[in-house]
């Protein structure tokens, strides 16, 4: 799948979560051109904060694959920015490579992990590759939408300046 195709995926999955009243977030994790997981984040449905749509599929990746070797790279599509939690998780994971729709300017972690240098101890724990503003249009479009769609609360402010970005 094109990096294109994937963000298109993780635009569908967020257009999911906001049909169930959910920041229109959303990811994939691909391997070997099969999306493995994916999902959209779940702040207002589970009333917890850690439930980042990428840390979810991620998580669902995860599991899936366990310790097993991988026949390929894992490679993750969100339509917004990962924040550092989520870039962290990505290299535990071993995510080759990252893309995404829209930058999230105060919480977006690609800053902190470009060009972060590897430990020798740690060889596989290194920044993906990172590639940024693929269908960003599209993105703003769902998080206006969202602004817009209820009742005026910290979500949907915080909605409405992505969709301003």
């Amino acid at each position: 799948m094109t990096p294109d195709e994937l963000i298109r995926a993780a635009l569908d999955v967020a257009e999911d979560g906001l049909a169930h009243g959910e920041m229109p977030i959303g990811a994939v994790v691909e391997l070997n051109g099969e999306i493995i997981a994916r999902a959209h984040t779940r702040d207002t449905g589970l009333g917890r904060r850690l439930v980042h749509a990428d840390l979810l599929a991620m998580t669902a990746a995860d599991e899936a694959l366990g310790w097993r070797k991988r026949p390929g790279p894992l490679r993750l599509a969100v339509n917004l920015e990962p924040c550092l939690m989520c870039m962290g998780a990505a290299m535990a994971l071993v995510v080759a490579d990252v893309y995404y729709g829209l930058e999230s300017p105060a919480d977006g972690g690609t800053a902190a992990v470009t060009g972060r240098p590897v430990d020798p101890a740690l060889p596989w724990y290194r920044p993906p590759a990172i590639t940024g503003g693929l269908r960003r249009d599209e993105t703003r479009d769902q998080f206006r939408r969202y602004a817009d769609a209820g009742p005026d609360n910290s979500f949907r402010r915080w909605a409405r300046t992505m969709a301003a970005a």
